[in-house]
């Protein structure tokens, strides 16, 4: 009787230690799956943040060189790489944010040119925005104040200058929404191989 008790026990013991083995390789495997679709998420979104970072980093060193020139001799310090490569994240991130909003992908159903010109209006007024903030920045750096920096600003700033840079911004985010939209419309994978793959005929 005792033999068989203890036979019973042991039994008892291997079932459970069976089913926790068993719950702990479910737990396991569980873990496993949630850590590879977090990898597989954040793998996405930064292969997604990947190409408007790109543009808006050289985009914006464009901007920063000719702006460079034409403020030669002004005094003002160019911005660094370091400070232009961070707004290019930022506005590459905003970019992707904004898109999803309903307000800024308004026709996305219609032909590819009102979402063009849609968006080119909508990140024009934002980049106005930016490049008059920056600008107030650096005068009011200058003038001890953010109201003495407007003043100065307005005063002494070569609209020529501002406007110049304002229309290189548009034609940048021309080409960008016209280059989004289009990729959008034909796909990532077929945009891919008409620029980068073996032609059709090759």
């Amino acid at each position: 009787t005792n033999w068989r008790q203890r036979g019973a026990c042991t039994a008892r013991l291997a079932t459970e230690r069976g089913r926790k083995r068993r719950i702990e390789a479910r737990l396991e495997s569980r873990k496993g799956k949630a850590m590879t679709e977090r990898f597989a998420k954040v793998k996405e979104e930064f292969l997604a943040l990947l190409p408007p970072t790109i543009f808006f980093f050289i985009a914006l060193h464009i901007v920063a060189l000719i702006r460079a020139l034409m403020t030669k001799g002004t005094g003002i310090a160019p911005s660094s790489t370091m400070s232009i490569a961070v707004a290019a994240l930022i506005l590459g991130k905003s970019v992707l944010l904004a898109d999803m909003l309903p307000a800024i992908n308004r026709y996305p159903d219609r032909p590819l040119v009102y979402n063009i010109v849609w968006k080119t209006g909508a990140y024009l007024l934002m980049s106005l925005l930016i490049h008059y903030l920056e600008r107030l920045f650096d005068f009011s750096k200058q003038a001890g104040g953010i109201v003495a920096g407007n003043e100065k600003l307005f005063a002494e700033i070569v609209w020529p200058h501002f406007w110049a840079i304002q229309i290189l911004l548009f034609v940048l985010i021309l080409m960008y929404c016209t280059t989004h939209e289009l990729v959008r419309y034909i796909g990532k994978d077929r945009a891919l191989q008409i620029f980068f793959g073996p032609r059709p005929g090759g």
